[in-house]
């Protein structure tokens, strides 16, 4: 293609096949790039892709699944993943408002064969709610906690479990937030010990990470 060099090897190196990035590309670029990656078999993972793109792509690729508060679409290979699926990642949100990102990470975590489970909604301001979950934080191999506003849900997390804890902030907030910048500072500070920080409203990114710690190879 012209305007794309595909990365067809990248899943032999790194185990999962190049995920398209949807803005800033046309809805024909992207069918372009999808095709290429769906006639090798490899399935294909497009991420922030607006109505119009995703609908081009669903047109496209009948069986391919649409994610609207994600701005995915996932189209499943015949390649299988190497992920552990007896361990599951837990993605806890601060807020309702967070779920996009929290979408995100669920539909890549899904490209990638991994299991996902959800903590909606149990930010600290009712930390009770987060409280109460006990079995549920135990169990998990791996926790992605995602929040706005102050970002202090990760650090709370962080002191909880004993999985690894990726946190992600989000652009969710008042004026003084500066679109996620506020909650990005406060989760590079944690208290808790080992908590990992993802960019803002990186939820794919999360997802990747912790794909890898559950051992895709």
């Amino acid at each position: 293609l012209w305007f794309a060099t595909i990365d067809h090897h990248r899943a032999l190196r790194a185990g999962y096949p190049e995920v398209v990035f949807g803005e800033g590309k046309t809805a024909d670029q992207i069918v372009a790039i999808c095709e290429r990656l769906a006639a090798r078999g490899d399935g294909f993972l497009l991420t922030r892709a607006g109505d119009a793109e995703r609908a081009a792509v669903t047109t496209r690729f009948p069986g391919a699944r649409a994610n609207a508060l994600a701005r995915t679409v996932c189209l499943p290979g015949s390649v299988e993943r190497k992920v552990d699926v007896t361990k599951q990642v837990l993605i806890i949100t601060a807020g309702t408002s967070d779920l996009p990102v929290a979408e995100e990470a669920a539909e890549t975590l899904g490209a990638l064969g991994a299991s996902s489970a959800r903590l909606t909604d149990v930010g600290v301001a009712g930390i009770h709610r987060l409280l109460a979950q006990h079995d549920v934080l135990r169990d998990a191999a791996v926790v992605i906690v995602i929040a706005g506003m102050d970002g202090a849900l990760p650090s709370v997390v962080g002191g909880l479990v004993r999985a690894p804890v990726i946190a992600v902030p989000t652009s969710v907030g008042y004026g003084s937030s500066f679109h996620g910048l506020s909650a990005l500072l406060t989760m590079l500070n944690s208290c808790a010990a080992g908590v990992t920080v993802c960019n803002i409203d990186n939820g794919f990114g999360a997802a990747m990470a912790a794909a890898r710690i559950l051992g895709e190879r």
